[in-house]
């Protein structure tokens, strides 16, 4: 797999959710998702985003264009150097929540996309990286 471009947004502030939020709507519509996925991707990188500033004190985003020899996709890794998730089962329940995110929680964002990888370390971070890939015709 090819990571054909990419853009990284810091997430410090409210302001920086939207960035992102404007960042992936402006790849999924260049990629031309239709708008169910693109209303799936952006609500999946806004919970991300707010959890990375909430929960991980605040990191960045990748926002990456990528591709195979059979699709190109949009894959967006969002990074954080805050506590970590204690119980990642727990996060990832249905109805599980912490904070005032779209209430979506990891679990609706791993299911809005095609793949959810999370990697999380007490007291060094978490990383969650998601991709939604559009077939090629």
């Amino acid at each position: 797999m090819a990571v054909k471009s990419q853009e990284e947004r810091p997430i410090s502030s409210e302001e920086d959710i939207l960035t992102v939020r404007n960042s992936v709507k402006r790849v999924t519509a260049l990629l031309n998702f239709s708008l169910v996925n693109q209303t799936k991707i952006i609500s999946a990188a806004s919970e991300l985003a707010r959890n990375t500033l909430e929960h991980g004190k605040g990191g960045r985003s990748i926002i990456q264009l990528i591709n195979d020899p059979d699709r190109v996709g949009i894959r967006i890794i969002f990074e954080d150097k805050g506590p970590g998730i204690a119980d990642i089962s727990q996060a990832l329940e249905d109805g599980f929540t912490s904070g005032r995110g779209m209430g979506l929680g990891l679990g609706g964002a791993k299911r809005l996309m095609d793949d959810f990888q999370i990697e999380s370390k007490e007291n060094e971070g978490t990383t969650v990286t998601v991709t939604k890939w559009l077939e090629k015709n």
